[in-house]
């Protein structure tokens, strides 16, 4: 089989690693300020622990991890509309926003959440 036999041709989710047992503090950070919107796990997964959001075409599962380290350099970055109004929205709930080198074709800040994984948050420029 060569690669001409197959495609990758879509995202379906990302899932991102967290402690046990905090899932509400997912819920109040994912939901709460992200604004995304819960959705069940299976339930043979589901007492595994994490929780899975979605918004748009984003699908985002947290995951336990037993030995819970954040990503700090990896990274998924999640496509924004209205980045300055979300960037306002961030420190109003004390969120530490922070921007980085430009990115031609974006505006782009970095956030992190409550369990320390590293977010992009991407927002095409106008042409």
């Amino acid at each position: 089989m060569s690669t001409a036999d197959f495609r990758i041709h879509g995202l379906d989710h990302i899932q991102l690693a967290m402690p046990a047992g905090e899932e509400a503090l997912a819920r109040e950070f994912y939901s709460g300020v992200f604004g995304l919107t819960e959705i069940s796990k299976p339930a043979h997964l589901a007492k595994r622990g994490g929780v899975w959001f979605e918004g748009g075409a984003l699908r985002l599962h947290l995951g336990v991890e037993a030995d819970f380290r954040p990503a700090k350099k990896a990274h998924p970055a999640f496509l924004v509309q209205h980045l300055d109004a979300m960037t306002r929205h961030l420190q109003r709930a004390g969120i530490v926003v922070v921007t980085d080198e430009p990115l031609e074709g974006y505006h782009r800040i970095y956030v992190s959440d409550p369990f320390g994984n590293r977010i992009e948050l991407l927002e095409p420029a106008s042409s």
